[in-house]
């Protein structure tokens, strides 16, 4: 019996020892796995009433925004590093797809080929969330910046072949007159020449189209003049059964300074004091209505709520939510 008793011990102990080995030996092959070092598909979707609003990223541009910022000597590091960042700052690229049910909208177009690798997702991320470019029925222009409509025509050709594009007059008569291309500065003229060259397919095919800002584009989705940034900068109202989101294009660009600071303006604003009294009119509006804020450069998915605090403002971003 004695004998048995230790036989079945040294069983016991020398299968534990071989569970151990083979265990330790599992964990090291998966410790040994390629890093992916990449993100999921990037669409995020909330409701807004009965409409469906889909946010897609772009990509990210990584940006000297210490050196873009119009600030006090320092205020921009010191306002990053409060909030764990650090510069050049990756800063994303959104656009906002609208299912109203009757139309599919989609606000904005990203960078497509004229910002480098590491944007131009928009038609990969759209296909994502289920969706065809084929699908959009319009498409709203919130300005003539190349990292808001790259993407409309990234090989020279309609990427959303059956949608009507459409942007205000202003920046449509700016950024596409040759007259002022012709009278910009050296450093300003690809401006203008990538714009030429992207709406171009929607001109010739007369699926291009101004309006006046300020009126309604289809059911639910109306346009707001918010010019300075551009001449013609545009952002858009959305609203089904009571709620309401204000889609704001760049009317900020850095969060972390320019919300607790929105006297901050960037080199980028055709004319800076324009474009501070329109973000602090619409900041003022929908801090007061709480509405539905949806942001071009806002750490994806860019949507949420802004908050007065003091003499400026809280971003509070949207609670993750997995759909109704």
């Amino acid at each position: 019996m004695k004998a048995n008793a230790m036989n079945a011990s040294v069983f016991v102990r020398t299968v534990l020892a071989g569970a151990v080995a083979s265990l330790a030996m599992s964990t090291a092959a998966l410790a040994a796995a390629p890093m992916a070092k990449t993100q999921a598909p990037g669409f995020y979707r909330v409701m807004l009433g009965d409409f469906e609003v889909t946010a897609l990223n772009d990509g990210t541009i990584s940006l000297p925004v210490e050196k873009m910022l119009k600030a006090k000597p320092g205020q921009v590091e010191k306002a990053l590093a409060a909030n764990f960042l650090t510069t050049p700052l990756e800063t994303s690229v959104n656009a906002y797809l609208i299912n109203t049910g009757s139309k599919l909208v989609l606000i904005d177009t990203g960078a497509g080929g004229l910002f480098g690798p590491t944007v131009g997702r928009l038609a990969a991320n759209l296909k994502a969330a289920g969706y065809q470019p084929e699908q959009v029925d319009e498409v709203y222009i919130t300005h003539m910046h190349g990292d808001h409509i790259g993407g409309l025509a990234p090989a020279d050709a309609a990427a959303f072949p059956n949608a009507i594009v459409r942007a205000d007059k202003r920046d449509a008569d700016y950024w596409l007159s040759k007259a002022n291309m012709d009278a910009a500065p050296a450093e300003q003229k690809g401006y203008f020449q990538s714009a030429m060259k992207v709406f171009a397919p929607y001109i010739a095919a007369k699926h291009f189209q101004t309006f006046q800002a300020g009126g309604d584009l289809v059911p639910g989705v109306k346009s707001y003049a918010t010019p300075g940034h551009t001449p013609g900068h545009t952002s858009y109202v959305v609203e089904s059964k009571g709620k309401k989101m204000v889609v704001i294009g760049d009317l900020i660009h850095v969060a972390s300074v320019q919300f607790p600071d929105p006297s901050v303006t960037i080199g980028f604003d055709s004319d800076s004091k324009a474009a501070l009294a329109e973000r602090l009119k619409v900041f003022s509006a929908v801090a007061k209505d709480g509405s539905l804020v949806g942001a071009a450069h806002i750490q994806f998915p860019g949507l949420g709520h802004i908050k007065a605090q003091g003499k400026g403002y809280q971003w509070m971003p949207v609670n993750y939510t997995q759909m109704p």
